[in-house]
């Protein structure tokens, strides 16, 4: 079975020999390699329980990994999905950002608007509500539901916003 991975990592370039010695439990430290190969430390979930330090050769981890400046549309749906803010370098509004709004279930008594709330309510007290990506505007609004346009879609101008 054939996988496409999708993480997003701390990497700094290292030799291998410089890994070994500095992470000698960690993945990839027990092969067999050349101490002066070229690659990257990866840090997979930095500063959670669950880090994982692993080190990747220069040439594969070239080949199946992308600066986070300059990503394409399914790179920042992607980084979204995992909790990111994106916006298109291209953009003029300054401040501008998407994020993702996970689907989640709403309560009756949680809901301000009427019509929503009767829904709710309706529906033995809660609904479901799908997932939808939010927009800060430059003018410091929320749009719900943006849309991408083509021109958004087949850039490569996404960036992670902090």
């Amino acid at each position: 079975m054939k996988y496409i991975r999708t993480h997003i990592v701390d990497a700094e370039p290292m030799k291998f020999g410089e890994f070994k010695d500095k992470f000698p439990k960690s993945g990839g430290a027990n092969v067999e390699r050349d101490a002066n190969d070229d690659g990257y430390v990866i840090t997979y979930r930095k500063g959670e329980p669950n880090e994982y330090v692993s080190w990747c050769p220069k040439a594969e981890f070239d080949a199946v990994s992308k600066p986070m400046a300059n990503m394409t549309f399914g790179q920042a749906i992607e980084a979204m999905k995992v909790g990111k803010k994106v916006a298109r370098a291209g953009w003029n509004g300054k401040g501008m950002y998407l994020w993702l709004l996970p689907a989640s279930s709403v309560k009756a008594e949680w809901c301000k608007e009427a019509h929503l709330k009767a829904l709710a309510e309706q529906n033995g007290g809660e609904f479901e509500c799908l997932g939808s990506i939010r927009m800060k505007t430059a003018d410091n609004k929320v749009l719900t539901g943006w849309l991408a346009s083509q021109t958004d879609m087949l850039s490569e101008d996404w960036v992670i916003v902090d």
